[in-house]
């Protein structure tokens, strides 16, 4: 009869029960409870070990770009500062030399060209200040001021008349900063209580 050969197609969709012995319903490998607790816990230490571990890379990549963005920009800042040293030296000669021009330009002395090189030598002097400030380049005017190590370079001891010992009463060779780091400390004389 029909009914006696029907398929398990038509078992399935007419809703008849499969017996025990359909294969999808054996497991293939059955595991206790206690194994499946286990392998659940060991892969939930896998999961905080390797969230641990990617938030720690972040960190670190984190780090890494700040640091290069802060090397980046001090060598946008300090690359100048080697030409910045050579110069101030240029800056201290003609410095001096605007002092030297200044003492032969004295008003009792009618030469012209000399008073007249005298205030191109003042204008340069003034314009290369300018730009040294510009630049973020300061000249130091520690004079008054507390010794500081970092800053200053002691080449003689003077005796302290009218300064506190400790103070610096001269300067022999200027002092520059640039973006507030010392790239030339300045000599300077210290004031010592005189020994009697």
């Amino acid at each position: 009869s029909p009914c006696v050969f029907s398929t398990a197609a038509q078992q399935r969709s007419t809703g008849d029960e499969c017996g025990p012995e359909d294969p999808r319903d054996e497991p293939k490998h059955p595991l206790s409870d206690c194994a499946l607790q286990h392998k659940a816990i060991k892969l939930e230490e896998q999961v905080r070990d390797l969230t641990e571990r990617y938030r720690k890379a972040l960190a670190d990549s984190e780090n890494v770009r700040r640091r290069t963005q802060k090397f980046v920009e001090d060598a946008k800042l300090f690359g100048i500062q080697s030409f910045c040293k050579d110069l101030v030296e240029v800056a201290d000669i003609l410095e001096k030399t605007a002092e030297s021009a200044a003492e032969e330009a004295e008003p009792s002395n009618p030469n012209p060209t000399l008073k007249k090189i005298y205030e191109g030598l003042f204008l340069i002097e003034a314009k290369l200040q300018s730009v040294f400030a510009k630049h973020g380049l300061q000249k130091m005017n520690p004079v008054g001021g507390k010794y500081d190590p970092y800053d200053h370079e002691i080449v003689c001891h003077v005796p302290a008349e009218g300064v506190q010992p400790g103070t610096i009463a001269l300067v022999t060779q200027d002092g520059y900063k640039l973006h507030g780091r010392t790239i030339r400390h300045a000599l300077v004389g210290v004031a010592v209580e005189s020994q009697e």
